[in-house]
């Protein structure tokens, strides 16, 4: 075998005019096998799952990438410039680190810039269209002005195995298992109009440039702009003799040689990806500025789940027409909003015992509304969603009328405590148990709290069989998804108060 297999690089179509690239994917660690089933029912494409967890890599013609960025199971996305599957590094650092810095000039930009100035014209398109939004809503929202405070993402960020940039910044477009603690700014694939197709065409005929193109692009003055740019190196594996932030460094600065550009660490218009594990190398460009789990929620809570987590959730248990899914447990309704948004045919009820919560739930049930109202403008259709505030112990809920429950479960860390999850877990599944309908129902949940649920559901057995164990990161925490299965047990009746 020669010293680097390369692998997965872009290249153009038969007839040259359409351009096949290969876009990689950070999803959550645990869920790459349905981001996989995802994109090939979407996109038709056959995904391939890295052995560096947490990622997917499929090849798409550029003018699907709207498309990509509609995927509800992915964090972020970038363009393959290179792959490497087995890269043999040299065993002195300065060697090592000068073979990636003579890397920069073999490698095959081109394409994946095209790629990159495609995806900022949509993006640029996308924002005059929620700007014609606002502006055609602006009426609305003063005869609206209800005065509620807007929501801050509490959650704080987990350590990276080992993660550097060239410049320090914001967080790697391709963290996935980090927790972000910026504002609430959100990137949703799903608010492009289906022209944007079309869009994409008309960008590959008129930009059929080359790199040189990225590097001459024109200012409002007519000057030539010089872009700025930033490296990210995420490093995996125990024999390596550099660290991620050497590598960043080195690596940008023959980026910078090569092309010419400024090094920003913060406003940067092009983010260039250094992905190393073990001996797998990816180099790639990044097409998300920032993860498109933020699309649905405007209100935060301290514990609010991502929403390509929810997404995993929810297609684990397989929602079919017309089943009633329950989240008794919703926090700021991050799973049955991504429910009803993917699987609009079933219906979605929320609830929560903290009256907080279920205040942010509203608002953030209301901001998707209002997001479908800027779609649709004249034509709303509404949501299959309500939200309820209720105790998890006592649900107001008929017997065996539940079809799923998809909730995420106190971890006892940032919410309530371990010692208090010995006596809810017990309890919660017991309630669930008498909603979820015998034989067929299921339910999905998530914890952290492995060793107490374990012990619950050991209780449990009459009722509830697991199915199914997916392991996950949340927050850098060690987590887990059980599958549940309703056996055909019947539950006991609720008692009547009257």
């Amino acid at each position: 075998m020669a010293e680097t297999e390369a692998a997965g690089a872009p290249a153009l179509g038969e007839e040259g005019a359409e351009l096949a690239v290969v876009i990689g994917a950070t999803v959550p660690t645990g869920f790459e096998l349905t981001a996989a089933e995802e994109v090939q029912e979407k996109l038709g494409s056959a995904a391939r799952i890295s052995r560096d967890r947490g990622k997917i890599y499929f090849e798409v013609p550029a003018r699907g990438l709207p498309q990509v960025h509609r995927l509800r199971s992915v964090d972020n996305l970038f363009v393959v410039v290179q792959e490497f599957k087995d890269y043999q590094f040299k065993e002195n650092k300065e060697d090592a680190l000068k073979d990636l810095e003579d890397l920069v000039k073999k490698l095959p930009w081109t394409d994946p810039l095209k790629v990159w100035e495609l995806n900022n014209s949509l993006k640029k398109k996308k924002t005059k269209r929620k700007k014609h939004n606002l502006q055609s809503t602006a009426s609305k929202e003063k005869l609206n002005d209800s005065g509620e405070e807007e929501g801050t993402d509490q959650k704080h960020d987990s350590k990276q195995e080992d993660c550097a940039q060239n410049s320090a910044g914001r967080e790697p477009a391709n963290s996935q298992d980090t927790e972000e603690t910026e504002g609430v700014a959100s990137q949703n694939g799903e608010e492009e109009e289906d022209n944007e197709q079309s869009d994409a065409k008309d960008e590959l005929q008129e930009g059929s440039g080359s790199e040189t193109k990225a590097s001459d692009s024109k200012t409002s003055e007519g000057k030539a702009k010089v872009l700025k740019f930033r490296v990210t190196c995420n490093r995996a594996g125990d024999k390596h003799c550099f660290t991620s932030n050497e590598a960043a460094r080195d690596f940008g600065g023959a980026v910078q040689e090569h092309f010419q550009w400024k090094a920003d660490m913060t406003n940067f218009d092009v983010e260039v990806l250094l992905n190393i594990h073990n001996n797998e190398v990816v180099v790639g460009i990044a097409l998300t500025e920032e993860s498109l789990h933020r699309r649905n929620i405007t209100h935060f809570g301290p514990t609010t789940l991502r929403s390509t987590l929810a997404y995993g959730m929810l297609r684990l248990c397989d929602p079919q027409p017309t089943d009633i899914i329950v989240d008794p447990m919703c926090g700021t309704c991050a799973i049955p909003i991504e429910g009803a948004t993917e699987w609009p045919s079933c219906y979605h009820i929320a609830g929560d015992n903290n009256p907080q919560a279920v205040k942010r739930a509203a608002n953030n049930i209301c901001s998707l509304l209002k997001k479908n109202e800027d779609k649709e403008s004249s034509t709303s259709v509404g949501i299959p969603l309500d939200i309820i505030q209720w105790d998890i112990c006592n649900l107001p809920l008929r017997t065996g009328s539940v079809d799923i429950i998809v909730t995420d479960m106190p971890f006892g860390k940032r919410v309530g405590s371990k010692k208090k999850n010995w006596d809810l877990y017990p309890a919660c599944l017991t309630e669930m148990g008498r909603i979820c309908t015998p034989g067929t129902g299921r339910a999905v949940l998530l914890t952290q709290d492995k060793k107490c649920f374990a012990k619950a559901l050991s209780r449990m057995g009459h009722i509830w069989r697991k199915a199914q164990t997916v392991w996950v990161n949340v927050g850098g925490l060690h987590a887990a998804v059980y599958l549940l299965k309703r056996t055909w047990e019947r539950a006991e009746e609720k008692r009547s108060f009257w």
